[in-house]
Formats: C-alpha cells, sequence, structure tokens
C-alpha cells in the first residue's frame, strides 16, 4: 500500500490535489506518491496478476472456513512514534489487516477487552466478499459476550438477536440420490457444495421410495414420523439456483427439522407425488433401502 505500483492508484485520486495545492497535503503522503507517476503500466499489471495468484491461493484456504480471526493491530504505537517513523508504523498497524482490502475480503474489527497496560485491544473477523451481514453478526455477539462498555458508559444487552444473518453458504439436508457417493451427488460437488455432517431428522418424518423408484420423498407427520437419516451439505449461495432449477417435480426445497432441532433448507415433496410410492420409514433411511434392494 505504501511502494510499487499499488502508489499509482492512490495517485489517481489525490494527485490533481498535490500537483494543484501541494501545501494541502501532508508530506508524508506526498513523499509515499511521489514515485506514481513513474510507475509504468507492466509494473502495474505484474502486480495485479501476482496479487490474482495470491488471491486464488487464499481463496482456496477459505472454502471450507466460515471466517477468520486475527488481531486487529499487533501494538500500539505511540505518536511520537509515529511522527518520527508514520510510513513504518502505519505499516506496523495493518500488519494483520492490510491484505483484506488487496485480496477483497469483507471484514469488521471488535473490541476484545482491554490489556494489562491499560490500552484497549481488539480482533478483527474476515471472510469471503459480500459476507459482511454475517460477520456484524458475529461481531455483535463477540461484543454482547464480553459486556464490554459503550460509549457513554451504556453496555450492551447479554442477549444475541435470534435473527442472526447467514453467511454465503446455504446448509442444505439430502436424504436420497444426493447422498455423498449416491448417483446425484455430483450435482453438489461440480458446484462447489462441502458435507458438513451426517445426521437425522427429528423424529416426525415419514419416507418414501417414489413410483419411479429412484428417488426418496420425505414427508412430515407428527403423530407416525420416525428420524431418518440424512446429510448437511453446503452450497454457494450463487448456485443455489441452478441447483434448484434441475429439482424435479415431485420434489423441491423447503424446511427440514433436524434431530438437534435446527430447521434447514432441504428436501420436500408434494403430496401428490406419493401416488404409487412404497412406505420405507422402517429402514431408517435411503441408504439402508437401497442396500435391502440391491
Amino acid at each position: 500500500m505504501y511502494e510499487g505500483p499499488w502508489v499509482a492508484e492512490r495517485y489517481h485520486v489525490v494527485g490533481p490535489l498535490i500537483e494543484k495545492q501541494p501545501d494541502a497535503v501532508l508530506p508524508v503522503i506526498k513523499a509515499v506518491l511521489s514515485n506514481a507517476p513513474s510507475t509504468d503500466a507492466v509494473a502495474a499489471f505484474n502486480a495485479q496478476y501476482r496479487l490474482q495468484a495470491y488471491k486464488a491461493q487464499c481463496d482456496a484456504l477459505l472454502t471450507d472456513l466460515d471466517c477468520v480471526l486475527t488481531p486487529t493491530y499487533p501494538r500500539p504505537v505511540t505518536l511520537s512514534g509515529l511522527a518520527d517513523e508514520p510510513v513504518k508504523r502505519n505499516a506496523d498497524l495493518v500488519y494483520y489487516t492490510n491484505f483484506m482490502n488487496l485480496l477483497d475480503y469483507a471484514a469488521v474489527a471488535v473490541p476484545n477487552g482491554m490489556m494489562a497496560n491499560g490500552l484497549p485491544s481488539g480482533v478483527t473477523l474476515f471472510g469471503r466478499a459480500f459476507t459482511d451481514q454475517y460477520l456484524l453478526s458475529l461481531a455483535d455477539a463477540m461484543q454482547r459476550n464480553a459486556s464490554l462498555a459503550l460509549p457513554g458508559g451504556r453496555k450492551m444487552a447479554a442477549a444475541v438477536p435470534a435473527n442472526a444473518a447467514s453467511h454465503d453458504r446455504l446448509a442444505l439436508v439430502v436424504c436420497g440420490a444426493h447422498l455423498d457417493g449416491l448417483a446425484l451427488n455430483g450435482q453438489l460437488r461440480q458446484r462447489g457444495a462441502t458435507l458438513l455432517r451426517a445426521t437425522r431428522s427429528a423424529p416426525r418424518y415419514r419416507l418414501y421410495a417414489l413410483a419411479d423408484g429412484k428417488r426418496p420423498a420425505m414427508v412430515r407427520d407428527e403423530q407416525q414420523g420416525a428420524a431418518i437419516a440424512v446429510e448437511v451439505w453446503e452450497l454457494p449461495h450463487s448456485e443455489v439456483g441452478s441447483f434448484l432449477a434441475g429439482i424435479p417435480a415431485p420434489l423441491g426445497l423447503g424446511k427440514v427439522e433436524l434431530e438437534d432441532g435446527r430447521w434447514l433448507s432441504g428436501f420436500i415433496c408434494e403430496n401428490y407425488g406419493l401416488q404409487g410410492a412404497q412406505e420405507v420409514t422402517s429402514y431408517g433411511g435411503w441408504r439402508a433401502w437401497l442396500a435391502f434392494t440391491l
């Protein structure tokens, strides 16, 4: 951010002011941007390509993570230290966070209490682009849990709001051919989905083999239902539309209750689709039914 072709981008914004009113800009800023006019296009493109290569590596690391937590800054900087070495000290302060801008990640800094020397401390949560609301929800929960005083001495209520935002991926409950290793699982994997866990539904469902014999249907039954073996996959929101469009009737996506009480998006079936279907609830899941029919 303080050297190389990146300063040319910053000069694009501030350059006209420096040229017309040089005294209106702090000397340290003028010094940082002084080499910008001599930066050539080759250097700028080389830097962009190098950055994209780094971003590809970092994006791969974030694929299976909800977010990452870092310190907000490595150590405090005094005003005198900042005055003596402004560029170096500023670079120190953003050691843990500067890359987030360059890599186009979402981030939020959260107060984390006071250090032994009486100075404030904080952490930063960052994740993929467009996870802002999700990160803000986590930050809100962290700050409430820490019971830190707000400006004016007020404190946040301990209770965390129930409507916490989700991140950029959809948790999806599957019970049939989309299970890991089965015929349609590739439709999830080719869209970048990852398996979170194998679990069971709440004991309020009945399982049917549809008339074509290839697909199951889970139907909620409060009185005579049972727990059905399912898997929870995580699918990027950007892929949900194409996945949903490929689901043939009578199946669709709705809400499914898991044994831990959570309601997640999952496969449901229209009642008319049960015509000619065979109930297989007693087998406890689609894999067990398939094993029986082999």
